[in-house]
């Protein structure tokens, strides 16, 4: 189908982006991964557009459909990246120093650099899915030097028989978590058991390897010595899965309950030979097994996420935090203890009180046998020009052993 013949009303069931070109009214599926809405104002575009031009209709809301060169769309939409990100200069580093006390008049700042850094995100973002590109059935683009983008569009859409339109950014982002996909992310935190894990679209990638640092220096508790079997609570890509597996621990039941998380848990398991030992099951929390270690790192920011790879970030209310510290000693056999892997970046942010945390445990029955800390690694924490610098340099990433009050002898 033509972009210039007039599209048929079609019965499926999805958004649908209208717009009108030369006296006709035309309509296409739209498809969203993150679930942004359709433009209600949509231009034809090419070529001739200009970067301000583009950018002042981007502002207005008013959605661009491409049908110029592919490529030039490219350069057109890093030419929209500059303009939005033209107040700030980023890049410089910061020289490392000692860490600072998190006082009041430092966290009220923190809350309100924080939701003016998240509006000024989701800004950008509706700033930049404007630029829309068509997609024939079968996912082609019938543009000028577009590359093959079926297979990556499968992985994320699955089969579509018509038409659609896209946004160029989440296009790009579907053609780039394939490619990390095929490559896969190397996990060498086992320096003698080094192996890569192979992470979806709207699955996050475990590219901040410092909390799977804790995991392996963490000592394993004494109750897998009678019986070997460890939770895995939010699965995720299966990476803690994988590292309990090869620390030694015989049974392994992960848990999650995102479909795209668990087929790409599956997948790494079965791609490392490890299905023997590792299960994945669609559970919200826990399964109905005891078990002699239970590990969490659930997401550390309270807060509502706005697209698939923030649900990993976002824990609405600290829904998941609360749900696996109040139901962790009922899953707990004797003298075995529960890992919770959590970053203070929220409490840097003044999103949670300094202190909730240990109140959480008090309030569970939970004791803290140990805990291990260590500091992000990550370009960001340096960038001093960030406008979350000051937490970002601050964060502390840390494993929690607990253990059942009156269950465990502290050693």
């Amino acid at each position: 189908m033509s972009l210039t013949e007039k599209v048929q009303t079609t019965p499926i069931e999805l958004q649908k982006l209208s717009w009108e070109s030369d006296d006709q009214s035309y309509e296409r599926l739209w498809k969203s991964e993150n679930g942004h809405l359709p433009p209600k104002k949509v231009v034809v575009v090419d070529d001739t557009i200009t970067a301000d031009q583009a950018y002042q209709f981007a502002c207005e809301g008013t959605g661009m459909l491409w049908l110029g060169d592919f490529q030039n769309a490219r350069q057109l939409l890093k030419a929209l990246v500059r303009r939005v990100d033209q107040p700030s200069k980023r890049g410089r580093r910061a020289a490392k120093g000692p860490q600072k006390e998190i006082n009041e008049a430092a966290t009220s700042a923190s809350v309100q650099k924080f939701h003016l850094y998240r509006q000024a995100q989701l800004q950008k973002a509706r700033v930049l899915n404007m630029l829309l590109i068509p997609m024939e059935a079968n996912h082609i683009c019938p543009l000028k030097r577009a590359p093959e983008v079926y297979a990556a569009c499968m992985e994320v859409y699955g089969e579509i028989d018509q038409a659609y339109v896209t946004s160029l950014r989440e296009l790009i982002a579907l053609i780039s978590a394939y490619e990390w996909r095929k490559k896969g992310v190397s996990i060498e935190v086992l320096k003698d058991q080094p192996f890569k894990i192979h992470p979806q679209y709207g699955v996050f990638s475990p590219v901040r390897g410092e909390y799977l640092s804790l995991i392996c220096s963490a000592p394993l508790p004494r109750a897998l010595q009678k019986k070997s079997i460890a939770l895995d609570i939010g699965a995720g890509t299966g990476v803690i899965s994988i590292l309990l597996a090869k620390k030694g621990i015989e049974r392994i039941i992960a848990t999650e309950n995102n479909p795209r998380a668990i087929k790409c848990a599956k997948d790494n398991v079965k791609l490392l030979k490890l299905s023997q030992q590792i299960e994945i099951r669609d559970v919200d929390l826990f399964p109905k097994e005891l078990a002699s270690l239970i590990v969490c790192n659930p997401p550390w920011l309270p807060g509502k996420p706005s697209s698939l790879l923030e649900h990993a970030i976002y824990d609405p209310q600290s829904q998941m935090l609360k749900g696996f510290l109040s139901q962790l000693k009922e899953h707990l056999l004797p003298d075995g203890e529960g890992w919770l892997i959590m970053s203070n970046f929220a409490e840097l942010l003044g999103l949670r009180e300094v202190g909730d945390l240990e109140n959480m445990f008090k309030e569970n029955n939970l004791i803290v046998i140990d805990k291990l800390t260590t500091r992000p690694n990550h370009p960001r924490a340096n960038e001093i020009d960030d406008p979350l610098f000051e937490a970002r340099s601050q964060e502390v990433t840390s494993l929690w052993r607990l253990g059942v009050l009156n269950d465990v002898k502290l050693s």
